[in-house]
């Protein structure tokens, strides 16, 4: 019937299993079930083909055939036992469902450590991370957030260039796997949190192409190629399978929240945006839980996170890029590819970002030689997450060198207590917390023509760059599609659990996380009602800050940091508590690389 409403992929029926595709500009689908003869997919006039299989049941391999010549995978399979392009498999999904769920924590306790499965534990799957997960409970880490986890082809990625949703990549594990690992963190009352990326397909093996040139538009792009369409009427049913998708991550295996990846590439003119819609959805649908939802969204865009007596409309946080440039370039003096942006002025950006969430908040940004960004000033601490490493800002690196390579320890430790004790949401990168030196590189497992493009599009993209400037220093940049690549970026346990060095910044930081549960926690839950900022040194590019935010109930807390070469004047401290400092106070100056933190009234 036309206009009806389908479910994409297959679900267990009461009489076998309903098998759903929606392929509007195929001229004919087949369904390939194994051991039976082709089954021909009667289509209604929304373009959807629909079968039910009584034959068929959890388990059941199958595939589809369009226009009686090209063999695909369920683009929205539940599960790809021997990779992307090969037989999808039939998973009932509402099994995965707990009779009790898991009430999660409320978003003030997040301390969000990020990581991919295939190289944080040495085996590289669910079952890995779940031996590892009482080590970061131990810690203070209270949410994990998993690296995407969609199928990919190959036998490693970063998870960005998905092609198949739904299906949790089976190098990991099987879905009952996956289910197991949350189980495990939750009985540890820990968050999972899972990466997703909507604005872009991978390049190989995505067949949507061929049967349903609508899911994607020529109205828009994006630096990935042809933008997803989420406009008119079949927009409309490419924004109900994102929407499934993100429902099926939170309801069935139990996920507590997700992070949305490079939103301002999701391009839609409609009356409401795709991620209003999105969000709205996910809160009218899970009404009990908490559920978390983040963003990575360059535009800055602050009406995203607003708050409605005091709760999130829409989303809980963005991602505090902001913060992490202008941090970085005060710790390394870099200032070449993003960096430029943040270069002129590293400290008023990070005190900015420290007390109104963004630095960009509608100036004039030096990429892009336009505005970027919306006031947010209005905006609590914890609408922002900061960090001062991700897979991001490692793994974009064309040697993958973590900030342990490339700053003094002094410096190291002064980044970790302002990133932990601040009272925005912090987040570490596997590995961070014991300050490993391994690197962390991009990696895929493309063949052919898409491996051949992904080697010369990374060189390319560091040829602006002084320290690859010639040939030959850029042929030292590691293949992305090489087995060693992926393998030198394992975290390399034998040094976590026994170098001295790894053991000293373990300590550090379940100090720093011990005096952000008890002290700084509880300030977040109160509410701040204003935040003041003062640039200590007189030179916006290099020197210190002196921040203050000041609580409902009355209370302040003070960070004091000098990021110069230089002791420097210390500023007037706050009557109270000394929660952290890291260095002596000499005659009234702040050392280099100290910082103090106080809280008092």
């Amino acid at each position: 019937m036309a206009g009806q409403v389908r479910r994409h992929g297959a679900h267990i029926a009461d009489h076998g299993v309903s098998f759903n595709l929606w392929a509007p500009t195929a001229r004919s689908v087949e369904l390939l079930e194994a051991n039976r003869p082709p089954q021909r997919m009667p289509r209604d006039d929304d373009g959807w083909y629909q079968l039910l299989s009584p034959t068929a049941h959890a388990g059941t391999r199958y595939q589809f055939r369009i226009n009686e010549d090209l063999v695909v995978p369920d683009p929205a399979s539940f599960f790809q036992p021997d990779d992307v392009g090969e037989p999808s498999e039939v998973i009932n999904t509402a099994a995965l469902r707990d009779a009790a769920l898991y009430p999660g924590r409320p978003w003030a306790d997040a301390v969000i450590y990020e990581l991919h499965v295939g190289a944080f534990s040495e085996d590289g799957t669910y079952e890995g991370v779940e031996k590892r997960l009482p080590y970061l409970r131990d810690l203070g880490i209270t949410a994990i957030e998993l690296m995407p986890i969609n199928d990919v082809p190959g036998r490693h990625n970063w998870g960005y260039d998905g092609v198949l949703l739904n299906a949790p990549n089976a190098r990991y594990g099987r879905p009952q796997d996956l289910k197991r690992l949350l189980r495990a963190a939750h009985a540890l009352d820990i968050m999972v949190y899972l990466d997703v990326v909507y604005n872009h397909f991978g390049p190989q093996l995505n067949y949507l192409h061929s049967y349903a040139e609508s899911f994607f538009t020529k109205r828009h792009t994006t630096g990935w190629g042809p933008a997803v369409n989420l406009e008119g009427r079949d927009g409309a049913f490419v924004r109900q399978f994102l929407i499934e998708n993100a429902l099926m991550w939170l309801r069935d295996y139990g996920f507590d929240g997700l992070r949305f990846d490079a939103v301002h590439a999701l391009k839609d003119d409609s009356d409401q945006h795709f991620l209003a819609e999105l969000a709205e959805t996910i809160r009218h649908k899970l009404p009990d839980r908490r559920v978390h939802l983040m963003l990575e969204n360059e535009a800055n865009q602050a009406d995203l996170l607003d708050r409605t007596k005091g709760r999130s409309r829409h989303y809980d946080a963005q991602w505090g890029d902001d913060f992490h440039n202008a941090l970085h370039v005060l710790l390394t003096g870099e200032d070449e590819g993003y960096y430029h942006a943040f270069a002129d002025k590293p400290l008023e950006h990070l005190a900015r970002s420290l007390t109104e969430g963004f630095a960009y908040q509608g100036e004039v940004f030096a990429l892009h030689n336009g505005p970027r960004g919306e006031p947010s000033a209005h905006l609590p601490p914890e609408a922002t997450i900061f960090f001062a490493q991700n897979h991001d800002q490692i793994g974009n690196r064309a040697l993958g060198e973590r900030l342990s390579k490339l700053v003094s320890p002094e410096k190291l430790r002064q980044a970790m207590a302002l990133v932990l004790l601040n009272p925005h949401i912090p987040m570490l990168f596997m590995g961070e917390e014991a300050a490993v030196e391994s690197p962390f590189l991009f990696f895929a497992d493309w063949t052919g023509e898409a491996a051949e493009s992904t080697r010369e599009g990374r060189r390319k993209e560091f040829s602006h760059f002084k320290a690859f400037s010639t040939p030959e220093t850029r042929s030292s940049i590691p293949d992305p599609c090489d087995e060693r690549t992926f393998q030198a970026s394992k975290l390399d346990w034998n040094e976590i659990d026994r170098s001295p060095v790894c053991a000293q910044f373990r300590d550090l930081t379940s100090r720093l996380l011990t005096i952000r549960r008890e002290k700084i926690v509880p300030l977040i839950e109160q509410g701040f009602v204003s935040a003041q900022r003062e640039l200590l040194g007189g030179d916006p590019r290099q020197g210190g800050l002196n921040v203050r935010w000041q609580t409902k109930r009355g209370q302040t807390l003070q960070i004091v940091a000098n990021f110069a070469d230089h002791a420097l004047p210390l500023p007037e401290l706050v009557a109270g508590e000394c929660l952290w400092r890291a260095g002596p106070v000499e005659a009234g100056d702040l050392s280099p690389g100290n910082i103090i933190v106080r809280l008092g009234r």
